[in-house]
């Protein structure tokens, strides 16, 4: 077994640590690591969470949005001085400004090992239907003049598929030593067992943020569509609505859709094992994802997926083998296979079977985090 590193986790929710990372967390611990967690956004009850994965939860300041550059520059020089203090051997950020501050703080630290984990580019990246407004390509000009201070500072990069590694590092002319591809965080495959999908009638589910740049309105425009000609079809949102975000769903147009009858909304839940069980097909007509975490959850439980031939999304689907694949921003591609689920009922679970099959032998978690330990330099 490796000797024993001290190793810093830089994120900014306390929720992500054991919402997404508990697994690498535990892991880490069990081979007699020490994890420090720093997180910028919780709670007692998240730290107390943090904790109980054998973490040693450390409060800094970051904000996760906003430009403020002094506000930034605390925060660096914040992490440098804990970073320090805790004498680290390896530290591993991950969002895009963890990764920008936790690296440069980390290489001022002197730490032995910086690594740097995007699982998606964000809406700085992502194309929409109108073109990107000022603003935006302000702050992705931004962005990119940090990432070109910032990623030269690591020793290794990961991203989650291939298309972001290239616009990223390839386009914009960004070196970093090593770089390497995820392909998916991974679950724990033991809490979303695989079965059948029932398909009288057929009922297709949405699960996201209620957002622009997820979907949401494309998939709205599908159902409308889709029920116009099968009004028996049945769908399921779920996900809330983010009001500080100028491209979400408005309250009084969703309360309109549901007034409709449009779709069942249940809302925002904590477990979506059931509601998965309960569909058929899976659909995600997002503009750009890193590897997304709601269809690898719905592969894994054997529901063929609708999906876009974007960043992310396509590395999902196999395109007539688990689902298909269909145009950004198209409504009516998006209707288009959601019939042909209808039309052929016996199609549901025979492409469920294959994204199951895809999810046990991609999304592991347990593999997954095999690949992260290789690249932590953390097996034998």
């Amino acid at each position: 077994m490796p000797q024993s590193k001290t190793i810093v986790l830089i994120g900014t929710t306390g929720a992500s640590f054991y919402g997404f990372r508990a697994d690498l967390i535990k892991r880490l611990v069990k081979e007699q690591h020490v994890v420090y967690a720093f997180t910028s956004e919780y709670t007692d009850h998240c730290l107390e969470k943090i904790s109980a994965l054998g973490a040693i939860p450390v409060c800094y300041q970051l904000s996760r949005g906003g430009l403020n550059p002094l506000a930034d520059i605390a925060a660096l020089l914040q992490l440098i001085q804990k970073i320090k203090q805790i004498k680290a051997d390896i530290v591993f950020s991950y969002f895009a400004k963890p990764v920008i501050y936790g690296s440069i703080a980390a290489r001022w630290a002197k730490v032995p090992l910086i690594i740097g984990m995007l699982e998606g580019l964000g809406y700085t990246f992502t194309d929409q239907p109108q073109g990107q407004s000022l603003k935006t390509k302000v702050i992705r000009n931004i962005q990119l003049m940090l990432y070109r201070l910032a990623l030269p500072q690591l020793n290794k990069m990961i991203f989650l598929n291939n298309d972001d590694r290239h616009d990223l590092l390839e386009q914009q002319h960004i070196k970093v030593a090593q770089s390497y591809i995820l392909g998916g965080i991974g679950l724990d495959l033991s809490k979303y067992p695989y079965t059948v999908a029932p398909i009288e009638p057929i009922r297709f589910l949405f699960i996201g943020r209620l957002l622009k740049e997820k979907g949401i309105f494309e998939f709205i425009n599908a159902i409308r569509l889709v029920k116009s000609k099968y009004p028996q079809a049945q769908f399921t949102v779920l996900g809330e609505i983010d009001h500080a975000n100028m491209g979400a769903l408005k309250q009084q147009d969703l309360d309109q859709l549901l007034q409709e009858n449009l779709f069942e909304y249940p809302g925002y839940v904590t477990s979506v094992q059931e509601w998965i069980s309960k569909s058929s097909v899976f659909v995600l007509p997002s503009y750009r994802e890193g590897v997304p975490r709601s269809t690898q959850e719905a592969m894994a439980m054997g529901r063929p997926v609708i999906t876009t031939d974007v960043p992310g999304c396509r590395e999902t689907v196999v395109d007539g083998v688990n689902g298909f694949l269909v145009p950004r921003w198209d409504a009516r591609a998006l209707a288009e296979r959601m019939c042909f689920f209808i039309e052929n009922p016996e199609k549901v679970n025979q492409m469920g079977q294959e994204s199951y099959k895809i999810a046990l032998s991609a999304y592991d978690v347990q593999k997954v985090n095999d690949k992260l330990l290789g690249i932590m330099g953390l097996t034998n």
